[in-house]
């Protein structure tokens, strides 16, 4: 077995919506069937016995090490506690060679898993060991590494369950909810609206006293100390017992409570300045250690938090009690867990000291040893839900302390003897004000009912009905789809909306080019909705990024697919027909927004219209012949047709009518350019699902020109000296025929073509090509590409002169190595009224040197 390939599909893609890892494999021919390979499943599931089944129930079909491999992967992954579920194996055109598709959530772990796979598989032909536990805790360790932690989790899971789109920006918790100008982002429990100012507030803790105090919210007396002997001085102050802690710490660090006497103070001065500098010495209040969470103006869930305790069973010592604690699988070393584990450090190991015991010590049953005096989570406490026992007066004061400093998420940390009474009747306070709380204690809490705290964050961000998303529509199709792609965003800029365009030119925000080459892709759609002046966006998706990474995008508001023709790239990345491009094309539509969305499809292409069936959404059907039956149907039904009529483009459903005169559409020159009204047809069905006006579509419509500025390359008019010049980037032979029906509408004395080839098209379809021009043109000039995409020197030009072969119109043919010297051939050879038709490859460059010669002097 031998892995070809291996890339990530890192949004919806021709086998799910979900992100998946894809690699090609290839396999002798005794691996297509596992049953000839002697002992081999019996040596697997030795191996790794939680396999399960290599096959559903009722599958006859051999079972290759392709499909091994598949299900490893799979289940490596959800052994080491990943929420995956799908997989596939699919065997190309070529013999041997298999696509294997498997589910991932954090696509390092997807990788790793692919390649543990790969090994047991080896292993297991090799009669090899292979330690399955160890691959399956190293992915499991790898996936806490990789994921966000729980409180950054809870928040994003809130977002998705509310269709809300996310982005992760870095590693870690650093994260961006929606899309363009309605974006927000969290960096773990805290929302970009937080000042710095409230956070640097929050960690100064004799300053939040101080405000607090100030604002009438009950706080223990003490203030920041210099040295221990000031530490004593304030205790003696204030009155003993006191805590002593970092004035600028988190997360519990170096805080230690009930100091009672001088040598615990020196102690826990020590501890603390190992955390900061800074260190404040306070009165400990008696009573248990709360935490409030407050979101806005509310209390969203309170907890109390208990420290890390044993609980003595009269046979086993703290060490042991404390090994056995931490076997609990919530237990964790970092924050991915709901708990984390108890750790016997110099605090525990100090605390046991001061009660006469030591890790050795042997407790009686049923006595309880407490491992440190404060209760974070994150040094091993435990959490019990509280929140429906909060006094409404405690409630108040605790969202009051929130608003005094400014945060809009903030934890506060009460001590009182009880949440059912308000703190001044106890005598309890608030301790601390914390930017950026953990969430674990109310998301899994040790023991009550969990919060779904995420959700209230969420709705902070984004009030009810907003989904954080922009208007986005995805183009795709065989041709046309740059055109209409600009067209479409052209239509939104008319409506005043910053509108982000991403095709095979580049990505543009806003009139404004921000990437430049071919950006029809995921990332280049990924940039285009990243960008803060984003109100909407038009999105051109190829067959190519489709293949190599997916969507850019979990959804869209309107996918469009103008055509698929004949196909094209055929024979590359095993899309061998046209139904497989088809199956590729229609990944837009099946990602349109259920119930909600539109799908704009041509009714005249079999296999586009035949999408409809997998659209979750509604359908526009377009096409010229409003009698086609699928067109008459589809409205008969009270559906969305657009067509032409007459002069006009007209848009139908049930007996409602709006037309615009073709004549108005300078795109289609007068109705005289067929496929160019097929864009024009797309782009109104799409502007009328998305909802914009008449009046502007009439508008946008009016005020688009072909040239090379708003359309480069997609047939722009030129004049040379009272000839004319149609420069189009046509590749395959469906945008060929289409650019020969429209130049045969127009008049001329001679017609020549200049053309090359790309180099990955099939023969049949770079000959094609030139079968066709030679029916329609008297001269063609050949010409080949600057680069040649795996072809030999002069591969190509050979298979555009075979196609020229008995011509029936042209009598002249010549080849010139040459881009420009071969524009300049052709344009020596024109006498006014002739026609030429240029095929550029080099867009831009073309371009400007056609415009050049354009704006020169006549040829002598």
């Amino acid at each position: 077995m031998e892995i070809i390939r291996t890339r990530a599909l890192r949004g919806p893609n021709l086998w799910t919506r979900s992100t998946a890892i894809e690699t090609i494999v290839r396999c002798s021919e005794q691996e297509h069937d596992i049953g000839q390979l002697a002992g081999f499943e019996d040596r697997l599931r030795a191996r790794f016995a939680q396999i399960g089944a290599l096959k559903p129930q009722g599958t006859h079909q051999p079972l290759s090490l392709a499909d091994v491999l598949e299900t490893a992967a799979l289940q490596l992954q959800a052994q080491a506690g990943c929420p995956v579920t799908f997989s596939r194996t699919h065997e190309t055109v070529e013999h041997g060679t298999f696509q294997v598709v498997v589910e991932y959530t954090e696509e390092a772990v997807g990788r790793r898993a692919l390649e543990q796979a790969a090994a047991l598989v080896e292993t297991a032909l090799a009669d090899a060991p292979f330690n399955a536990d160890q691959a399956i805790a190293e992915l499991r360790e790898l996936d806490e590494d990789e994921r966000v932690g729980p409180s950054t989790g809870s928040i994003v899971d809130a977002a998705r369950a509310r269709g809300i789109p996310v982005r992760r920006l870095t590693r870690g918790s650093l994260v961006q909810l929606g899309w363009g100008a309605r974006a927000r982002r969290i960096q773990a429990a805290e929302l970009d609206a937080t000042s710095a100012v409230a956070e640097s507030i929050a960690q100064d803790k004799d300053l939040t006293k101080r405000l607090l105090h100030a604002a009438g919210v009950p706080v223990p007396l003490g203030r920041p100390v210099a040295s221990a002997d000031d530490a004593w001085a304030v205790a003696e102050e204030v009155g003993l017992p006191v805590v002593v802690k970092p004035q600028d710490g988190n997360q519990g660090k170096g805080v230690t409570v009930n100091i009672a006497t001088r040598a615990q103070l020196d102690a826990a001065y020590a501890t603390a300045r190992e955390y900061g500098d800074e260190i404040m010495v306070e009165r400990f209040l008696p009573g248990h250690d709360f935490r409030l969470l407050i979101v806005g103006d509310r209390m969203v869930a309170a907890a109390r938090r208990d420290p890390p305790q044993v609980l003595g069973d009269g046979v086993h010592t703290i060490g042991e009690l404390v090994d056995e604690v931490n076997r609990d699988p919530r237990r964790g070393s970092g924050h991915g867990t709901a708990l984390t584990r108890i750790r016997l450090d110099e605090i525990a190991l100090a605390r046991l000291t001061a009660e006469g015991l030591s890790p050795e010590s042997v407790p009686a049953r049923g006595q309880r040893v407490v491992l440190r005096h404060n209760a974070n989570l994150s040094t091993g406490g435990s959490a019990t839900d509280v929140t429906d026992d909060v006094h409404p007066d405690i409630a108040a004061r605790a969202i009051e302390a929130a608003q005094t400093i400014g945060l809009h998420i903030c934890g506060v940390d009460v001590i009182c003897e009880s949440m059912l009474r308000p703190l001044e009747d106890q005598g309890g306070g608030i301790v601390e004000v914390n930017a950026a709380p953990g969430l674990r204690m109310h998301l899994s809490p040790s023991f009550g009912r969990a919060r779904n705290v995420g959700a209230p964050m969420v709705d902070a961000l984004f009030p009810p009905g907003e989904d954080g998303r922009v208007p986005l529509v995805a183009v795709t199709g065989t041709n046309g789809k740059t055109t209409t792609t600009r067209l479409i965003a052209h239509l939104f800029a008319a409506h005043g909306w910053r509108t982000a365009m991403t095709n095979t030119d580049g990505v543009y925000v806003n009139g404004h080019q921000i990437d430049s080459g071919d950006c029809s892709g995921p990332r280049s759609a990924r940039n285009a909705l990243f960008h803060p002046e984003t109100d909407a966006a038009v999105l051109e998706c190829a067959r190519g990024g489709l293949l190599r990474e997916g969507l850019g995008f979990d959804r869209c508001q309107v996918a469009v697919v103008t055509n698929v023709g004949e196909g094209d790239h055929l024979g590359l990345n095993f899309i061998t027909t046209v139904e497989d491009v088809a199956v590729l094309k229609r990944v837009i539509v099946q990602n349109v927004t259920p119930a909600t969305g539109w799908a704009v499809l041509n009714a005249a292409d079999p296999h586009v219209a035949a999408m409809a069936s997998v659209c979750p959404g509604k359908v526009i059907f377009f096409a010229h012949d409003r009698h086609h039956p699928l067109m008459a149907t589809h409205r008969a039904q009270g559906q969305r047709v657009v067509y032409v009529e007459g002069e006009h483009i007209v848009a139908a459903e049930d007996s409602w009518r709006e037309s615009v005169p073709l004549r108005d559409i300078p795109l289609t020159h007068g109705g005289t350019i067929a496929f160019q009204i097929d864009n024009a047809m797309a782009a109104v069905a799409a502007a009328w699902a998305i909802g914009l006006p008449w009046d502007t579509i009439r508008r946008g419509l009016a005020s688009f020109v072909n040239d090379s500025d708003n359309a480069p390359g997609r047939f722009n008019v030129m004049h040379y000296h009272g000839a004319t010049l149609i420069a189009d980037y046509g590749h395959n032979p469906d945008a060929i025929r289409a650019l020969v029906q429209a130049v045969q509408g127009m008049p001329a004395n001679k017609r020549s073509v200049v053309i090359s080839g790309a180099g990955d098209r099939r023969d049949e379809d770079i000959t094609a090509q030139t079968r066709i021009l030679g029916e329609a043109f008297d001269e063609v000039i050949l010409y080949q590409d600057a680069c040649q995409r795996g072809r030999a020197d002069g591969e190509v030009l050979a298979l555009l002169h075979q196609g020229l072969q008995n011509a029936p119109r042209t009598s002249y043919v010549t080849e010139i190595h040459g881009e420009f010297l071969a524009i300049d051939h052709a344009l020596a050879r024109l006498q006014p009224g002739d026609l030429c038709l240029v095929l550029v490859d080099q867009v831009q460059e073309a371009l400007e040197h056609l415009q050049q010669r354009c704006a020169g002097p006549a040829p002598s």
